[in-house]
Formats: C-alpha cells, structure tokens, sequence
C-alpha cells in the first residue's frame, strides 16, 4: 500500500510517502515540503487569518501534486498544534477542504506522544530496555516514558517553543527579563504537571545511556540544538548533552533572530523560537535528571506509519489513534482557486 502521511505544522506542510507491506518494513519513497510560517501568524484573538490560511492550502495544494506523481493510494492527513488550536480551524478545514479536497483531522496532544514513542521503540528495539522520550513542537511538549511497544506514560503540555517565543518572548533580542520569566514559568508548568504522571517510570534511569534505558528526543527542535552543541557520543551518535545545552542559552539569549540564523546547524525558520525550545529543553532534563538525549530520527509521521502498517497486518492496536485522519486521495488536480477564507492571501 503506497500511503501518504502529511502533516500540517507551524513551519512547513510535510508529506512523507511510504510503501507499507505487511511483514516487511516501511519504505520510504519520497518526502517533500512546502512552508506554511503558521507560528508569527496567529493573532491575539488566536485566529490564523485568511493569508496563513492560503498559505496552507497553497502547501497542501503542492504536496498533493508530488502525491499524485508517485501514485499514492490513501492519504493519512493531521494538523499538529498551530492549527488544532486556532480559533478559525473549523473555517480553514472547511475551505481546505473545497480547494483541495483533503480535509485534516487532529491528534491529541497524548497520542502525538503515544505514536512518537511507538516510532522511537521501533527504532531502537527492544535491547534498549525502557525509554524516556521528549518531544518539542512548535505548540506543545510531549512526554512518554515505558518498557513496552506502547508508553506506560504519555503526556502533552502546551510548552512548544514557536507558543512559548509568540507569547513570552516578544523582544528581538528578548530582554533579560522576560528569558528569566520564561525559565521560571517553563520549570514550574513541569513540577505541577509532571508529578501526575503515573508511576514516574523515568526513575528507573541512575544515568541516560549506560544501558538500563535511554533518554531519548526528537524533533527539529531537539536535532538543531544538538548540532548547535556539537554532541555526539562515542559512536557518532548524535546527542544534546545538558551541560553543553545551559552554556549555550545565554549566548542564544543575547543574540536577534537574524544573528542564530547564521549559528551552524540552527535554521532560518526557526531562529526565533530556538532560545525558547533550548529553555523548554533545559527544564525537561534538569527536572527529569537526564544528563544527557540521544537524537532519534524517526518520530510522529514514522509512528503514523508503523501504527498503519500493523492495521493492514491485520493487527488490533492498542490505541485505535489513526483511523480518523485516513482518507482517500484526492481525484484530480487540486483547485487553484481560492474558496472563502483559505484563498485569501494565496
């Protein structure tokens, strides 16, 4: 079955193309972005606007076309926070819908985490022994911890570093302040919110990787940052070690946007918001203990996959967390013209 994931995120519209075979792995055809530049775009009153919204649909519109080419037979389509949460989702689904054909569903926070986790075990197999895995998005946090195929615990908090920057980082370069009043506000949001967490399964870990488990992270967040660091482990595996991460936050703190664009490994689209996912990253692994994160590469859109794969196996999952963002691709070339309020801006 040749499936199509697309995932619609605060920076770009992203369709992974997989062949998935029962008894066989995932195999990755293709994989092609278009930006969408949702995260400076959502007003006070939490509206995306009618130019986000055409810039979506002009992104799903090119991924649709690349689809096609290759000869997709089902499309898997989500929003992840930016859109979930804004306040006119209901009006750029409903005119994505008509220029495009492909109407998004949404993941919960708790199931981007459950399917990145499921990605992350995949990956790593079962000799890694429990896993403790952190995600950072552009809205929110996600955090998943177990022994199994599936997290013993999964949680989202709205910590994503394009909310965070938006809303408490409003300086180019921010002020001193308000980067101090961010540290507190991320490190007290974890010690409410984490303590709930069933049965805190990362206190099994005396140390990341020494073998009992692995604290692991994924994201573009995550990635950039351990590049930012230079990190890797003693076989080339790339890793954001904490001490490394806190010498680097004031250094990120003193500098505007324009100026973290030009840093080796840090990207023009998210300079802004790096500063805010370094302190969301800094508060996980000081108030988790982890002294140190492996860099996964697989994360949500490979979960999706492998959730998909065990369906067509005939497999009954434990979660049934996809079934709702299936549907058929699209018939013919997706309309350029603009339908209401996701044309405007095009």
């Amino acid at each position: 079955m040749r499936t199509a994931i697309l995932d619609i995120g605060s920076v770009s519209a992203h369709l992974k193309i997989v062949d998935l075979e029962p008894g066989e792995p995932p195999r990755q055809v293709r994989s092609v972005k278009r930006p969408t530049r949702l995260a400076g775009a959502i007003g006070r009153d939490g509206r995306l606007g009618p130019a986000a919204a055409g810039r979506i649909g002009t992104a799903v519109a090119g991924t649709l076309a690349v689809a096609r080419d290759e000869g997709v037979q089902e499309l898997i389509a989500f929003g992840t926070s930016a859109l979930r949460d804004a306040a006119d989702r209901a009006e750029i689904v409903a005119g994505l819908a008509a220029r495009t054909g492909v109407e998004p569903a949404f993941l919960t926070g708790v199931d981007e985490a459950r399917l990145t986790f499921l990605a992350v075990r995949e990956w790593y197999g079962w000799s890694a022994g429990p896993l403790l895995l952190a995600d950072i998005g552009g809205g929110s946090l996600e955090i998943a911890a177990g022994d199994g195929a599936e997290p013993g615990t999964a949680l989202s908090l709205p910590l994503g570093a394009g909310r965070l920057t938006r809303e408490r980082l409003p300086g180019d370069p921010p002020r001193s302040k308000d980067v101090d009043h961010l540290r507190r506000f991320v490190r007290d949001r974890l010690a409410e919110c984490l303590p709930r967490a069933a049965a805190r399964p990362w206190t099994i870990f005396p140390e990341a990787g020494t073998g009992t488990g692995r604290a692991v992270a994924t994201s573009k967040i995550f990635t950039q940052l351990a590049k930012l660091t230079r990190g890797k482990d003693e076989q080339g595996r790339r890793v954001l070690r904490h001490k490394d991460l806190r010498a680097w936050i004031p250094r990120l703190a003193g500098m505007n946007a324009a100026e973290r664009a030009g840093l080796k490994g840090v990207s023009t689209s998210r300079s802004r918001q790096i500063l805010a996912g370094a302190v969301v990253a800094d508060a996980v692994m000081r108030h988790l203990g982890t002294p140190r994160m492996e860099i996964c590469p697989w994360a949500l859109r490979e979960g999706i996959a492998l959730r998909r794969l065990r369906q067509l196996g005939g497999q009954t999952p434990c979660h049934d967390d996809i079934s709702h963002l299936l549907q058929p691709m699209p018939e013919g070339r997706a309309r350029l013209h603009a339908v209401g309020s996701a044309g405007a801006g095009a």
